[in-house]
């Protein structure tokens, strides 16, 4: 197969085929050629090309029949633009025609303000876009060996308007088509979309997407085989690309799922065009002119159930009209009279929803109707209204429609709960809900500040793209360094391997912030960091979370207790926190009840798993040990991957001072070494531990034991690390003590279930496994009725910012999965 030849190619199959072509496969010379390329690469006995104006064309035209302004410089950009056309081409001869067509006009137009304007002038003026574009064609098709003929619609195609719209007069229409066919026997025929005649004779246009109608039109008339309809966009896509930009091409649409698609916004296809397709079993093609090699969508009457859900699309400027009462309760006619109401007003109702209760009807109508539809309806209820049995007729304006579409939904369980589980992880509210009695389509009313990201988040639940979180990295210390290098260097591998789209949006240090675009994280962005803006936590959360992204979290790296105060903040609006840090979850009991109760009430997570065990599973599995229903005993171990190494390092044959040293020069300890030593630290780990259990344990409650003499605890950190040898004395002895039992020296962290809670020194028994560890091992022990006589351990590094970092990096995984997970 050719780069832009028919996927479905049959030489023994006679019928012609339709092709149109938009205004954007219009738009200049270069467009022109590619067109005919297309057709020629067809390979077709028989071919009906249906042409829009060039982009921009009739809405030149339409503005002046709408203006009063001298409409000189427009025809003349009009003509220079037809004049460069036909020379780019090498279609000269056509010059004269043009030139004397758009002299006509501008007669027409000074004639026409001067009576008037009538609906048959303007039709004129409109249409002639169309008729430039098919001459145009048809010299450049004749002059590359493609014989053709040239035919305006109006000699053939009548139509009236009645309410729906433009309605074809299909035995006229046909006889007069067969008329010309049989005088214009060429097997390739450019034809003006867009265009029709009145039964009187006189020019008319079919609307806004008027030359897909026609296409469709000409293809029933012809007995095509199928339509082509060219454009921009490779196909039908699954939702709007401009919000979605992940949206793909589908392959297949029935029928009713391409209608349903373009009732509710979808751009590519008019519902207009599909009945003359429908009622004839007709395929319609969507393909891109520019991507002619892809095959696109097609839509006919196969249905195809693989997804319970092909595509969503989102219709804005919406307002939904409330008619609300006891009243209405068990009273025949009521939503009779509703909508009797609005079509005597005029007015199209997009989305109905009522209770069942019949307590309530809302309708969603176009926001340029509302204030109508309100004055209709209070008019029809007046006597209710004044009565008190209906309270009125509410407003609720800024909303839109989200629809989820798709034959598969029939009789497949659990799809309305996907969508709404999705949405509301993306901290949506739905107004409204309506699913058609066919089972083919989801209709939520939602706030259009909202609608972008409920229409993203529906898309990814859906699995139709990728899963995008958007983040926030506050802190950039060595775990901060660690984790970013982590993400960069994964972002592009769990995009292409796993639909998982992490998004760096902001980069923050103590001081000053970076805030990105794309959310691709550069690998200088330790120099923009550097050449950022003053830090501002607030607008920092606003951009980590745009009203385009369905999910955002912010991670903290820090050890700021400022941060740590707006953990409830960033949970309530919406925002998932991820930490590493104690502060928050170790420190302040009334802070954490409020970090807690925020994320219970809120639809945002609360992930912490590497502030006790850095990449461990030490939280996870108290919890799994909770959930299950075990009955913790104690707790106990060695919480500190930093004294962890110490102690396994510690013979007494180099000072302990010097293997200090050493940690806080790997990133083993804590910026400050004495938030190890001074066993906080520890603590704070052993009191997120004891919350995490139930027990509702402050950290003035937990017994602590200071390896800081009191005369060093005070010293700026520098002046500590410069006198750190003043350690040894003391910690030798203890050392020499515990030999003299046969026993090793480790820092020990317990809790029972009465909430005890202790962390110190202690002198460990060689047969304990605390005896047993090796360089930053963190080990904890968990004695629970099941596991009481031989406790469940969790061992592992426990230090060191590329575990931890990866302890973070791995609750990032986990909430983007169980964001993505089907209810």
């Amino acid at each position: 197969m050719s780069a832009v030849e028919d996927p479905d190619h049959d030489p023994s199959d006679a019928r012609p085929r339709v092709h149109k072509f938009g205004g954007s496969s219009l738009a200049d010379a270069e467009c022109f050629r590619r067109v005919a390329a297309i057709l020629r690469a067809q390979r077709e006995p028989m071919q009906v090309i249906v042409v829009s104006a060039m982009q921009g064309v009739t809405d030149a035209l339409v503005a002046l029949t709408a203006s009063n302004d001298d409409p000189d410089a427009t025809l003349t950009r009009l003509r220079e633009r037809q004049r460069s056309l036909a020379r780019q081409l090498g279609i000269e001869p056509v010059l004269a025609t043009l030139e004397a067509d758009i002299a006509r006009i501008a007669t027409r137009i000074a004639q026409t303000r001067a009576t008037g304007w009538t609906d048959a002038a303007r039709a004129h003026v409109h249409g002639r876009g169309e008729w430039w574009s098919a001459l145009c064609l048809a010299a450049l098709l004749r002059q590359d060996g493609m014989p053709c003929a040239l035919l305006d619609a109006r000699r053939v195609l009548t139509v009236r308007w009645d309410e729906p719209g433009a309605v074809v007069d299909w035995s006229r229409s046909q006889a007069d088509w067969d008329t010309w066919r049989r005088a214009e026997t060429a097997s390739r025929v450019v034809v003006t979309g867009f265009i029709a005649r009145l039964a009187d004779g006189a020019p008319t246009t079919l609307g806004r997407n008027g030359s897909d109608y026609s296409a469709a039109i000409f293809a029933a008339l012809a007995g095509a085989r199928e339509l082509t309809l060219w454009g921009d966009t490779p196909g039908v896509l699954s939702a709007d690309p401009r919000l979605v930009e992940e949206a793909r091409p589908l392959r297949q649409l029935s029928y009713s799922e391409a209608c349903e698609l373009a009732y509710f916004g979808a751009r590519v296809i008019h519902p207009q065009t599909m009945a003359p397709a429908m009622q004839r079993g007709l395929p319609i093609r969507v393909r891109s002119s520019f991507a002619a090699q892809d095959a696109g969508t097609r839509i006919d009457a196969k249905v195809d159930c693989t997804l319970p859900v092909k595509g969503l699309s989102l219709l804005a400027g919406i307002t939904l009209l409330d008619v609300e009462g006891t009243g209405m309760l068990g009273v025949p006619g009521t939503a009779e009279r509703v909508f009797g109401a609005l079509h005597a007003a005029g007015i199209s109702v997009s989305m109905i929803s009522q209770g069942s209760s019949e307590h309530s009807i809302c309708c969603a109508v176009r926001a340029e109707d509302a204030a109508r539809a309100q004055e209709a309806l209070l008019g029809a209820f007046a006597g209710e209204i004044a009565a008190g049995s209906i309270q009125g007729i509410g407003l609720r304006a800024r909303s839109a429609i989200l629809s989820a579409v798709g034959e598969g939904m029939a009789g497949h369980p659990g799809v309305a709960a996907r969508l709404l589980a999705g949405i509301a992880r993306a901290h949506v509210n739905v107004r409204a809900i309506a699913q058609g009695a066919s089972e083919r389509s989801i209709s939520l009313a939602v706030g259009a500040d909202d609608a972008t990201r409920a229409l993203r988040a529906a898309h990814a639940a859906f699995l139709l793209s990728d899963q995008t979180l958007a983040i926030g990295v506050i802190g950039c210390g060595q775990v901060g360094r660690a984790l970013l290098e982590q993400l960069r260097a994964a972002q592009s591998r769990l995009r292409e391997r796993h639909g998982l789209d992490l998004r760096i949006r902001a980069i923050a240090d103590s001081r000053r912030m970076w805030l990105g675009g794309d959310g691709t994280l550069p690998a200088d962005w330790r120099a923009r960091l550097t050449q950022g803006t003053a830090l501002d936590t607030a607008a920092l959360a606003a951009h980590v979370q745009p009203g385009h992204l369905p999910h955002a979290v912010i991670i903290d790296c820090t050890a700021s207790e400022a941060t740590a105060d707006a953990y409830a903040d960033w949970l309530r609006a919406g925002l998932h926190v991820i930490t590493p840090s104690k502060r928050a979850l170790g420190g302040d009991l009334a802070r954490w009840r409020t970090i807690r109760e925020a994320a219970a009430q809120g639809a945002a997570q609360l992930r912490y798993e590497a502030s006790v065990g850095a990449g461990l599973p030490v939280i996870q599995t108290l919890r799994e040990l909770i959930d299950t229903g075990d009955d913790l005993v104690s707790i106990e171990g060695v919480l500190s991957g930093t004294l962890s190494w110490l102690f396994n390092h510690y013979d007494g044959s180099t000072p302990f001072s010097e293997l200090l040293h050493h940690a806080h020069a790997q990133g083993y300890t804590e910026p400050d070494p004495r938030d190890d030593l001074g066993g906080l630290d520890v603590a704070r780990k052993l009191v997120i531990l004891a919350r995490e259990a139930g027990l509702p344990l402050d950290l003035a409650q937990v017994h602590v034991e200071s390896l800081v003499p009191a005369e060093l605890a005070a010293l700026p950190r520098a002046a500590f690390m410069a006198r750190a040898q003043e350690l040894d004395a003391a910690l030798a002895v203890r050392l020499e003590r515990a030999r003299e039992h046969a026993r090793v020296l480790r820092l020990m962290a317990r809790l029972d279930a009465r909430g005890a809670a202790q962390v110190g020194l202690v002198e460990v028994e060689p047969t304990h496994a605390a005896a047993h560890l090796r360089g930053t091992d963190n080990l904890v022990q968990f004695r629970t009725r099941r596991y009481c006589d031989n406790p469940l351990v969790v061992q592992g590094p426990g230090a060191g910012p590329e575990v931890t970092a990866a302890g973070v990096f791995a609750d990032i995984l986990r909430l983007a999965g169980q964001l993505r997970r089907a209810p």
